[in-house]
């Protein structure tokens, strides 16, 4: 066991350097810094005096990776890679354009988001596989049918309705719950009622019939007709034996989510006024703060390959195969 997980340590740290050298060439390379300060300065004050002093005042004045003008080591670390993308294996994200620091912005809205992510995917993972378990239970019936076919009418409406119509229906029509907002604590918890409801109805319909395809597979297997024989009842058939055997394929639906969890929902975010990683990276797009953004691709990026991790690891919970191999 222990060393799968090494192996699968290993193989993380190349993904993250290519990661990181992707990210930088983006930024620095394609997208170069006298690009970012005449995006930044604005077509009307674009001026070759005006592109130095703003690279001077934001730090982008270096050479990429060789500084020729130093002596020594500074050679090699006094420049653009070593300040501005090697720092961020550390989790040193450095300063946004308006000079306060990333790090503690990120530390301290990653709160709000797992406030509102984290009861979401938690409630709408038991949601989606409760009611997929249900449909195949009554497979081949009406009720199936009405299933499947809410399933498609909820995945053929946008996500905007939902939060538009439950912020109008449920907040300013029925003043049930705030319409946008958040407070820390159990204060908070009105104003997360209605997002974390938008956000499970949001995804219902296609992931509660992914959930369906996945135990309809899994119920013509060999397995359930040796079960069947043994003379279990349905029920025990697929809460017992089709779900456990489906869990490799959820657990890696599930990955996707990790990120969402830490780096919160641009549309859910943004829309309720919740002050998280959501809201945040999508307020840096809009004022250009190339620093926040390029910080919160590479820590999406981190908290990916960790989900991938978890996710292998899972594997090996749930099928002990995956271990031995």
């Amino acid at each position: 066991m222990l060393a799968y997980v090494v192996r699968r340590v290993l193989y993380a740290i190349p993904i993250l350097i290519g990661v990181n050298l992707l990210t930088f060439a983006l930024f620095f390379v394609v997208n170069t810094p006298d690009d970012m300060a005449r995006i930044h300065l604005g077509a009307k004050h674009v001026t070759p005096e005006a592109i130095v002093r703003w690279k001077a005042d934001h730090g982008y004045d270096k050479p990429l990776f060789f500084n020729g003008t130093a002596t020594g080591p500074a050679r090699l670390t006094d420049t653009l890679f070593v300040e501005k993308s090697l720092g961020l294996f550390a989790f040193e994200f450095g300063q946004a354009d308006d000079g306060r620091d990333i790090g503690r912005e990120i530390s301290i809205r990653m709160w709000p988001s797992l406030a509102i992510a984290l009861p979401t995917f938690l409630v709408g993972l038991l949601v989606y596989v409760s009611l997929a378990l249900i449909l195949v239970f009554f497979r081949a019936t009406y009720l199936d049918l009405a299933g499947v076919i809410l399933c498609i009418v909820l995945m053929s409406i946008s996500g905007l309705f939902y939060v538009i119509g439950g912020q109008y229906l449920l907040g300013k029509l029925w003043h049930l719950v705030p319409i946008s907002g958040y407070a820390p604590g159990l204060e908070g918890l009105k104003f997360m009622l209605l997002p974390v409801l938008v956000g499970v109805v949001a995804s219902l319909g296609d992931s509660s019939r992914f959930y369906r395809t996945l135990f309809l597979e899994e119920i013509h297997r060999d397995y359930v007709r040796t079960a069947r024989a043994k003379g279990l009842p349905e029920r025990l058939v697929l809460f017992r034996h089709v779900l456990g055997n489906a869990m490799i394929p959820i657990l890696t639906g599930v990955v996707v989510v990790i990120p969402r969890l830490f780096l919160g929902s641009l549309i859910i975010e943004s829309f309720f006024g919740i002050p998280g990683l959501g809201s945040y990276t999508i307020d840096a797009i809009q004022a250009q703060d190339f620093a926040i953004v390029r910080s919160m691709v590479f820590l999406g990026s981190v908290l990916y390959i960790l989900g991938l991790l978890l996710t292998d690891l899972s594997y090996t919970l749930v099928d002990p195969r995956v271990r031995l191999e």
